[in-house]
C-alpha cells in the first residue's frame, strides 16, 4: 500500500487543534502538505516563505537529508526500546553529543518528549534535589510575569501567562511565586538587542524582594527564559541574567534556563546561555533539538545535581520519573542528524551572521502606523502593534499574519504582536522578503 499525505482531508471536524480558534480556522483552513529549505507548500499548491520555522523549531529548515538519514537508518535496525531498565546506542550517543556542545557544566541529559515535560522534568529534579541535600523546606518555585513554560501543570504554574491558567482555575501548584516582568515598553522601546536603560541590575533585584519575603530556606529554584519567546521576544535587559545567577548563588537557589526556544543556534550558539555568559543549573531544551522532526525534549543538569542522586542503594531508581518514550530510537537518531547538519553547514555561524542584518531591517519597520515596538536578539524578533479596542485587542496583529500568509508569507502572531524566528539557513533575500511585506502590510491595515 502506498501512502499518500499531500491530500486535503476530506474531514476537518474530528481533530481539536491546540491554541487555535477552532471554527474559524476551519473556515478557511491553511494546510501545509510539503516543506524544503526556507518553505512549505500548502494543499492549494502556494509556496509559502516560513518565516517562523513552523512554532520556533525547524532550525535547520526544513527536509534536511542528514535528519532523515539517521531516523531511516534508526528504523531499519531498532523501531522502539524503552529506556526503563533497557536501553539502545542511540540515546547514549545522543546524550553524548549534546553534553559535548552545550555548556561546559552540563554534564547529563534527561530525554523526554516535549519542551513542556523538560521543563516539568526540571521542576522535579529540582525539588528532589533539595530534599536529596537534606533540605526539604526548599520547595518554593519562582517564575516570572508574562513567562511561558509549556502547558504540563508545573510550567503553566511558574509561567506568567494568565490566559493559560483562567480556564483551569489559576495558579495549579501551591509553594509558588513570580518575578516581575523585564518588559518595559515605556524605557525600552525599539531598543536593539539587549535593552541598555541601566534598569536590568533593579529588575533582577526583586528577587531579593521575593528571597525577603519567603526566606531562601525555602526557595528551591528560579526559572526563567533567558530571552522571553511565547509573549512576543522579550529580550533581557543589560546585567539582568548575571544579577540573577549571583543573587541564586548567593542564597543558594537552582537557577534554571528554559531554552526550548533559544536554544539550537537562535542567538549563534547551541544555548544562549553561551551568548549572555551566564552558567544556570539547569537548561531545558526541544524545539530545535531534533529540528522538531521526531518530537523530543531534553532536560540537561550539572554533575553536582546529578551526582546528588547517586547515592544510597544501587537497587532503586535514583529519580523516579520518566516517560515511555524518554530517549526514544527515532528521535535519538534525529538529534544526532540534526547535530550532523549543523556542524557541516555551520549555522549556528549563519545565524550569527546574519543577525545585524535582521535586526536592521526588523528595525526599519519603526514609524509606521499601529506599530508600538519592535525587538530582535540573534534571529528572534517581534513587532508589536497597538491594542485595536477592549474585545478584539490582538486585531491588527491578527489580521497582519492572515494578509501575511496571502501573500505568501508565514510569520506567526502571539497576543499584541508578530513573531519572527525563521530557520537559521536563512539569507538577506529572506529577511529583505518578508520586512517588506510587513511594510506593506501594516500599510494597509
Amino acid at each position: 500500500m502506498t501512502y499518500d499525505f499531500t491530500k486535503t482531508p476530506a474531514s476537518l471536524d474530528e481533530f481539536w487543534m491546540p491554541f487555535t480558534p477552532e471554527r474559524m480556522f476551519k473556515k478557511n483552513p491553511r494546510i501545509a502538505v510539503r516543506a524544503d529549505g526556507m518553505h512549505f507548500t500548502d494543499d492549494k499548491g502556494n509556496k509559502i516563505l516560513d518565516m517562523s520555522a513552523g512554532q520556533w523549531c525547524t532550525n535547520a529548515g526544513h527536509n534536511r537529508p542528514k535528519i532523515r538519514e539517521a531516523i531511516m537508518s534508526q528504523l531499519d535496525s531498532l523501531d522502539f526500546m524503552t529506556c526503563m531498565n533497557m536501553s539502545h546506542p542511540s540515546a547514549f550517543m545522543a546524550a553524548e553529543r549534546l553534553v559535548k556542545v552545550f555548556p561546559k557544566n552540563m554534564k547529563h541529559v534527561f530525554f523526554s518528549n516535549s519542551g513542556s515535560e523538560a521543563v516539568d522534568t526540571a521542576l522535579k529534579i529540582a525539588l528532589a534535589y533539595q530534599r536529596k541535600r537534606g533540605k526539604p523546606t526548599k520547595r518554593i518555585l519562582i517564575g516570572r510575569e508574562q513567562a511561558y513554560h509549556g502547558v504540563n501543570f508545573g510550567g503553566i504554574s511558574v509561567g506568567g501567562l494568565s490566559y493559560n491558567k483562567s480556564d483551569y482555575g489559576g495558579q495549579l501548584l501551591p509553594a509558588l511565586d513570580h518575578l516581575p516582568t523585564t518588559f518595559d515598553l515605556e524605557n525600552a522601546a525599539f531598543s536593539k538587542g539587549e535593552p541598555d536603560t541601566n534598569r536590568g541590575i533593579e529588575k533582577a533585584n526583586a528577587l531579593e524582594g521575593l528571597i525577603a519575603l519567603h526566606d531562601a530556606s525555602n526557595i528551591a529554584a528560579v526559572i526563567v527564559e533567558p530571552v522571553v519567546g511565547s509573549w512576543g521576544v522579550i529580550p533581557p535587559p543589560k546585567g539582568y541574567l548575571k544579577r540573577l545567577r549571583e543573587i541564586c548563588d548567593k542564597h543558594d537557589i537552582l537557577l534554571i534556563f528554559d531554552e526550548v526556544i533559544t536554544g539550537f543556534g537562535r542567538l549563534g550558539d547551541y544555548s544562549a546561555s553561551t551568548y549572555f555568559d551566564v552558567l544556570p543549573d539547569i537548561i531545558t531544551t526541544a524545539k530545535g533539538l531534533t529540528n522538531s522532526v521526531v518530537p523530543m525534549g531534553a532536560t540537561f543538569v550539572t554533575g553536582e545535581i546529578y551526582n546528588a542522586f547517586m547515592q544510597g542503594s544501587e537497587l532503586s531508581a535514583e529519580l523516579m520519573h520518566g516517560y515511555t518514550y524518554s530517549g526514544h530510537p527515532l528521535a535519538a537518531a534525529a538529534a544526532i542528524g540534526n547535530l550532523d547538519t549543523f556542524e557541516e553547514d555551520k549555522i549556528c555561524a549563519n545565524a550569527a551572521k546574519m543577525a545585524p542584518f535582521f535586526e536592521e531591517a526588523l528595525h526599519s519597520l519603526k514609524g509606521l502606523p499601529h506599530i508600538i515596538d519592535v525587538r530582535n536578539l540573534g534571529i528572534l524578533g517581534a513587532v508589536q502593534f497597538e491594542s485595536h479596542s477592549a474585545d478584539n485587542p490582538y486585531h491588527y496583529s491578527r489580521q497582519a499574519f492572515l494578509k501575511l500568509y496571502e501573500k505568501g508569507i508565514y510569520i506567526r502572531f502571539t497576543a499584541y504582536s508578530l513573531t519572527l524566528s525563521p530557520p537559521l539557513i536563512l539569507d538577506q533575500s529572506h529577511i529583505d522578503q518578508s520586512v517588506s511585506a510587513i511594510r506593506d502590510v501594516v500599510k494597509s491595515l
